[in-house]
């Protein structure tokens, strides 16, 4: 078992399932314990505790919380600390997406794709940001290959995630020298789930706009996180797409 990061804690908001669960598995094989945040997939997130806690018990916990109640998102930090004693990393990866056409957009809709893509992210920031000092930590933020070239139908959420790569950056500032704050933005990796949009024919367009001409899968995604956190100190601001060069062919 790899040893060099045991004892360091990371905090992975939406990491119960599908991308974030490639990352808590991908992180945890390192060394790291973890926190992980889940709004309503409980059943998913006790399985991947238990499941990781086979391999290194006391390694894991999880905890449950609305990241759209900015009021309680300081206490997802303060948990962490009480739990194992520290925070190392905080990995914003927890998203709303679906589409919001012009005409339909309404401000419940605004709230709840800006609010999980960007104002949790920046406040889940601010409270780790003293925690994270202290420690050398670092961020790292989730985005989307389409913040360049925003997806029609789509408005709010690329504008969320868009913000979310400006905060990234402003983040970087900020936080220098002691923390480091990048992006991974992915591409096709997962389809998502049930959104009628992605059926057969628009899945095999998307996949002939990739220039590997394949889908990726979550783990490229955890791959592409664990280096940033942990084989990149001199790397901070930056954004790393994971899109199999799909946003140079659109």
């Amino acid at each position: 078992m790899v040893t060099k990061h045991i004892n360091k804690v990371v905090l992975i908001t939406g990491g119960a399932k599908r991308v974030g669960a490639a990352i808590c598995r991908s992180l945890h094989a390192d060394g790291f314990n973890l926190m992980i945040h889940y709004k309503s997939s409980i059943k998913e997130a006790r399985s991947l505790q238990a499941e990781l806690s086979l391999q290194r018990p006391n390694s894991v916990a999880i905890i449950q919380g609305d990241l759209l109640n900015i009021a309680s998102l300081p206490n997802l930090i303060s948990e962490t600390i009480s739990h194992f004693g520290r925070l190392d990393v905080l990995i914003n990866n927890a998203s709303t997406y679906y589409p919001t056409e012009i005409g339909e957009i309404d401000e419940s809709k605004w709230q709840d794709l800006v609010g999980s893509n960007l104002k949790a992210p920046l406040f889940l920031s601010q409270a780790a940001a003293p925690e994270l000092r202290k420690n050398l930590g670092c961020i790292v933020n989730i985005t989307d290959m389409h913040v360049e070239r925003p997806k029609k139908g789509y408005i709010v959420y690329s504008v969320a995630k868009a913000g979310l790569v400006t905060l990234t950056k402003s983040l970087a500032h900020e936080l220098s020298p002691e923390v480091r704050v990048n992006a991974v933005a992915p591409g096709p990796v997962q389809w998502p789930e049930n959104n009628p949009q992605f059926d057969e024919v628009y899945r095999q367009r998307v996949i002939n706009q990739t220039l590997l001409k394949r889908v990726g899968e979550a783990e490229d995604v955890a791959k592409a996180v664990k280096f940033l956190v942990t084989d990149a100190p001199f790397i901070t601001g930056h954004v790393l797409a994971v899109d199999g060069g799909r946003s140079l062919n659109l």
